[in-house]
């Protein structure tokens, strides 16, 4: 079987109609499109229609769509204004978390509606989506102004393996488990990444200097903090550079997740065979 004719009858198939109905839908016989998923090629002048009908474009009937498809996101990501590129590429995840539900029933109408839906939010309810098969794990908030998106793909081992041992993960969640830590985690983000005196930390989270201090030292230890100390007429001082870690918003965004409880489910598929740390 030639190239487009597995692609003619993979999409044929997706779709849910015979070879029958596709040739009346093109216009050619039933013999013709049986010719073509055995090897045959369309003429060129079918290409359009044929794309048309299987909602796919000419590129994908010669098995051209990954590379395509891959390539041309890059390059209209790559020439967007940054926030622009990045409201793009969000409603790209939010196409592909509807796309890993899997259902082929949806027809194409109704899933170009449920694609734009997260749009049209008024109202100030958190809407999440997740989903969890036996191939990975994602999941998408997406609140009227608020909205991320995360996929796993599954190892072939246990997740569990991937992971680093109960004591590591342990002394993370120690650190954001601190109320103190925190607060000070909070403030830093909210600055720009330069160096910080241990007064002016104290002077905005309301903690004296040496428990500023104390504190920091536990960042810097856990690779959040880098201590400097500085000359002054008064004396030496101890300075910060935060490191801008970007694996801490999304634990943030994901603790809120789990905290919260007001909140709907706009998609909710767990059809796991399997557990998740087995």
């Amino acid at each position: 079987m030639s190239v487009i004719g597995k692609q003619i009858k993979k999409y044929r198939v997706a779709k849910g109609i015979t070879q029958e109905q596709l040739g009346q839908l093109v216009g050619v016989t039933t013999q013709a499109v049986s010719k073509w998923e055995r090897g045959g090629t369309p003429d060129a002048e079918l290409l359009p229609r044929l794309s048309q009908v299987l909602s796919v474009s000419i590129d994908v009937l010669f098995g051209r769509e990954e590379q395509s498809f891959m390539t041309s996101i890059t390059r209209k990501l790559s020439e967007m204004p940054i926030e622009e590129a990045y409201r793009f590429a969000f409603a790209i995840c939010w196409a592909i978390e509807i796309g890993l539900m899997q259902d082929k029933s949806i027809p194409d109408d109704y899933m170009n509606e449920f694609i734009d839906h997260f749009e049209i939010k008024a109202d100030e309810t958190d809407y999440f989506s997740k989903i969890m098969k036996d191939g990975g794990v994602s999941t998408a908030r997406v609140s009227p102004d608020f909205r991320y998106f995360f996929l796993m793909v599954e190892p072939k081992e246990s997740i569990k393996d991937s992971l680093a041992d109960i004591d590591t993960l342990h002394k993370v969640f120690e650190v954001f488990a601190d109320k103190k830590l925190l607060r000070i985690i909070f403030y830093m983000y909210s600055r720009l990444n330069t160096p910080i005196a241990t007064s002016l930390i104290s002077k905005n989270t309301g903690m004296d200097s040496k428990e500023v201090d104390r504190c920091m030292e536990i960042l810097c230890v856990n690779n959040l903090a880098v201590r400097n100390v500085v000359a002054t007429a008064e004396g030496e001082i101890n300075t910060y550079m935060f490191n801008q870690e970007s694996s801490v918003i999304p634990l943030l965004c994901f603790a809120d997740e789990i905290a919260k409880r007001d909140y709907r489910d706009f998609i909710w598929d767990l059809n796991r065979s399997k557990p998740l740390l087995k």
